[in-house]
């Protein structure tokens, strides 16, 4: 594959990398003001179309074939991967714009989720989380980091080698979706319908660390049964609150050890590369009775490469051992539950070319080397390696711990180097030639 080091402007070479950096610098106030816009428009979760209609205009303004890809639930039930968010899928749409080429070179997929979580109260806001406001070199709001800029530097990447004449062989296709942080419908919709590609990046928030793995998350509802009596005769029944202190602990254990047994040189990072959370609880009715009922839900962490049905069963094993050491729970075993979001694990071997072509591309544009490593959250990569069976890396711009959260921000230096950075991966991994 040639790798374009050099521009020729009149009779004088100049260097890719500084046409490059030129090039994003003359459009910092326009990728800002991009971002700001469509922070601007709130798209919580059924709620996409206004952000949707911008990101379309946008691509079509860049020349790009763009369509929107109806995400119809009766085209995905049945699927493996498919999680029902519960919100109504008759109106709800994917972006995906194709920079159609010569063809010859590889082809690259560009994809980020335009949907957001909720805000919390305002009140809690320094600003509007719908404000897009810039302090410090910063822009704030809901989606701004997850993910709303990481799409954004995709989508200039394209611009940024428009503007200089650069011409991939490969096709580049700009994927904005719907319903992740509910489910990955959105993904899924162009999964099914046959979108792929040689490769994909999916920009979430990585601080611009190079992420070839990820951990999947499978939610679930433990419920545990007690006898109800009077609280003054405590005696004569069962806390369900008592024996679900007995699971809880049994499922700390459990972490502990599945993730002592986890060695990864890509998670050492992490304390724990698969996390299991309780997230909420609900017990009782009355102060003064003895709760017969505990209902509780959270997330269990899966690691890379674990199939969901072989976790399903460690799990589900755990509570049973535990729950035949008591003799009540013996009796009286907790059911469990999987229920909505089942998210698999995704893995690109990192010394794939691919991974190693976008490694390149992030030194080039920095000058530093880039660091490797695995997340422990779920991610819509996991389609992508998982059944249309091409290698796929998280890559974008901005800090994971913002994201969900109050006075989220995104840090515009970074986005520009993602851009710059995507724009690098193209020419490298599509190939082409200045026109």
């Amino acid at each position: 594959m040639l790798v374009f080091l050099f521009i020729i402007i009149g009779k004088k070479m100049v260097d890719r990398q500084t046409i490059i950096n030129s090039t994003v610098d003359g459009m910092r106030e326009e990728i800002i003001a991009f971002i700001q816009q469509i922070i601007q428009s709130p798209s919580l979760a059924n709620d996409e179309h206004e952000v949707q209609t911008i990101i379309l205009k946008k691509l079509e303004s860049l020349g790009l074939d763009a369509e929107k890809v109806p995400v119809h639930f009766n085209e995905l039930k049945g699927h493996p991967a498919f999680n029902d968010d519960g919100y109504s899928p008759d109106s709800r749409y994917n972006v995906v714009g194709n920079w159609k080429n010569k063809g010859k070179g590889k082809s690259l997929i560009l994809n980020g989720h335009v949907d957001v979580v909720p805000t919390g109260s305002f009140e809690l806001w320094d600003e509007s989380p719908w404000s897009g406001a810039i302090k410090n070199d910063r822009i704030y709001g809901r989606g701004s980091c997850d993910m709303k800029a990481g799409l954004a530097s995709g989508i200039f990447a394209i611009q940024i080698l428009q503007e200089i004449g650069f011409k991939p062989n490969g096709d580049v296709m700009v994927q904005s979706v719907v319903g992740e942080e509910s489910g990955s419908c959105g993904t899924l919709a162009n999964v099914i319908k046959g979108y792929t590609a040689d490769g994909a990046v999916i920009l979430e928030p990585t601080s611009l660390n190079i992420c070839p793995l990820h951990s999947g998350a499978l939610n679930f509802r433990l419920t545990i049964s007690g006898k109800a009596t009077h609280g003054a005769m405590r005696w004569e029944g069962v806390s369900a609150i008592e024996k679900t202190n007995l699971i809880h602990q049994s499922i700390l254990e459990f972490e502990q050890k599945r993730n002592e047994t986890f060695q990864n040189e890509y998670y050492k990072s992490y304390a724990q590369a698969a996390p299991i959370n309780l997230g909420t609880i609900q017990g009782g009715d009355w102060h003064s009775s003895v709760p017969d009922t505990v209902v509780v839900e959270g997330r269990f962490g899966i690691f890379p490469g674990e199939a969901v049905g072989d976790a399903r069963k460690a799990f589900e094993s755990n509570i049973y051992e535990a729950a035949v050491k008591d003799e009540w729970l013996k009796n009286h075993p907790p059911v469990v539950e999987w229920f909505e979001g089942q998210y698999e694990s995704g893995y690109t071997d990192p010394n794939h070319p691919f991974i190693q072509s976008l490694a390149k591309c992030y030194s080039r544009s920095t000058g530093q080397e880039p660091t490797i490593e695995g997340v422990t959250y779920a991610a819509d990569m996991a389609l992508f390696t998982n059944y249309c069976k091409i290698p796929a890396v998280l890559f974008g711009p901005g800090d994971v711990s913002q994201a969900h959260s109050i006075n989220e921000y995104v840090e515009i230096d970074e986005v520009l180097l993602c851009a710059e950075t995507i724009a690098n991966m193209i020419m490298n991994w599509c190939g082409g030639s200045i026109e």
